[in-house]
């Protein structure tokens, strides 16, 4: 095998298989050289939460020199997110070569993709304004109106671009809100009809290759709600249809342009959360005709919850899991709290919804029950993390699932906020702890009595 082409395959290998809830990173099997990236936006910054998407392409002599790296969520070439990110996907950087950087930040063989991709979330601070060279001190009163105003702009085009207009492309959404037709039942006989391995590269040839598509919908479920916290700061700060302020090292066609309209995006979310349920939802119905076609997921997800029913029999779990109506594609899940814990005597109802195209798609689960709980999002999404390697296994999703629930004492991890209120209580001072210790308890004390 081609040295470069080693290391690259080794280095996806290792990002594929890291917990890092804020990089992702894919190529085609058949072209490692060719490879796609993506960074969610840090937390507590203008950027939180966006879906950042890089182009990158390494050469055969890679590691020696650096690969070329683009920046591709630019809003078709109109819109510069950083100093250091242009319009047209310009990246600067000093390890890249696309910036002049002091002695000992150049390119080396020691660097390599991740520690590009950290480089490039560095950029995304709390104040990019500092990142342009010569602004780094700037202290001046119109700087920091500046800052103020470039802060603010950033916040609403990440919402717009990143988030908005990608999710409304995955999901067919026209700018009017209106649905584009789409047809599952052609894709659902496809996966039994025993395609040859010929045919099938061919079809992947001509479709476009999206290989964050189902981790972007997920990872909108889990921060939909700071989204719209994002929205009601945005709302108290500026006005609809107020102009965005040029910068100073902005220029046309090479900057931020537009007006804010928080109002339209508030909408225009809410719009992408109900097709993302509808679109769970419609699951149930692929299901049973996949069930009906006994196609090889329906066999397979059979066969597991069989096989996780009578694990949790061996271990003399307490949970309960059951078919909704015989349906391979939606479990029930149902979880008795831990003794000795806050979620003790707590009765909650999970459903694990799967695609028929699982585990390309991984599966939603939902809890019915309503929890207060700092991993547990307000419309009952948990955040949990299945590692990559093993995405298939069910089993791992739901111990994911319930360690996420159950765990007491976690490091602080931000992009773990799905619950804004209940993170804020759960991370703050001892009083806060208290309180948030209360209203877990009584969440679960009215489980028992909505169960």
């Amino acid at each position: 095998m081609d040295q470069s082409v080693f290391r690259i395959t080794k280095e996806l290998s290792d990002l594929q298989k890291d917990s890092d809830l804020s990089l992702a990173v894919a190529c085609r099997d058949v072209d490692v050289r060719n490879v796609k990236a993506m960074i969610i936006g840090p937390h507590e910054t203008p950027y939180e939460f966006g879906f950042f998407e890089f182009a990158f392409v390494f050469n055969k002599d890679y590691p020696r020199r650096s690969p070329q790296v683009q920046a591709t969520t630019t809003n078709d070439g109109r819109t510069r997110f950083n100093p250091n990110i242009y319009a047209n996907g310009k990246v600067c950087l000093s390890i890249l070569g696309t910036w002049r950087g002091e002695r000992g930040e150049q390119w080396s063989a020691a660097q390599g993709l991740e520690s590009i991709l950290l480089s490039i979330q560095s950029l995304m601070s709390m104040n990019p304004y500092e990142n342009e060279p010569g602004f780094e001190d700037a202290k001046e009163a119109h700087d920091q109106k500046n800052q103020k105003d470039y802060i603010q702009k950033i916040r609403h085009e990440t919402i717009r671009i990143s988030v908005v207009h990608r999710l409304e492309e995955y999901l067919g959404i026209n700018p009017d809100g209106t649905f584009a037709p789409t047809s599952v039942s052609g894709e659902i006989a496809s996966l039994g009809s025993g395609e040859s391995d010929m045919d099938i590269l061919d079809e992947e040839s001509s479709v476009p290759f999206e290989p964050f598509k189902d981790l972007c919908k997920r990872r909108f479920l889990w921060y939909y709600d700071s989204y719209l916290v994002a929205v009601e700061k945005g709302k108290s700060e500026v006005k609809d249809n107020q102009s965005f302020a040029r910068m100073p090292f902005e220029s046309l066609g090479n900057g931020m342009e537009g007006k804010f309209n928080y109002t339209e995006l508030e909408k225009r979310l809410k719009v992408i959360k109900a097709a993302l349920d509808t679109e769970t939802e419609g699951w149930a119905a692929e299901g049973l005709q996949a069930k009906a076609q006994e196609t090889t997921v329906a066999v397979n997800l059979q066969r597991q919850f069989e096989q996780v029913v009578e694990h949790f029999k061996r271990r003399d779990l307490a949970h309960s899991i059951e078919l909704e109506d015989g349906n391979p594609f939606v479990w029930l899940v149902t979880y008795f709290g831990k003794p000795m814990t806050n979620l003790d005597g707590g009765l909650f109802r999970i459903r694990l919804c799967f695609s028929a195209r699982f585990p390309e798609e991984q599966p939603r689960a939902r809890f019915e029950t309503k929890i207060f709980h700092h991993r547990i999002a307000a419309d009952g999404t948990p955040c949990y993390f299945a590692p990559q390697n093993r995405r298939e296994d069910v089993r791992t999703h739901l111990e994911a699932i319930i360690d996420a629930l159950e765990e007491e004492s976690p490091p602080y991890d931000p992009r773990t906020l799905v619950n804004p209120e209940a993170f804020k209580l759960f991370w703050g001072s001892a009083d806060d702890r208290k309180m948030y210790n209360r209203r877990l308890r009584r969440s679960v004390q009215q489980s028992m009595e909505d169960f």
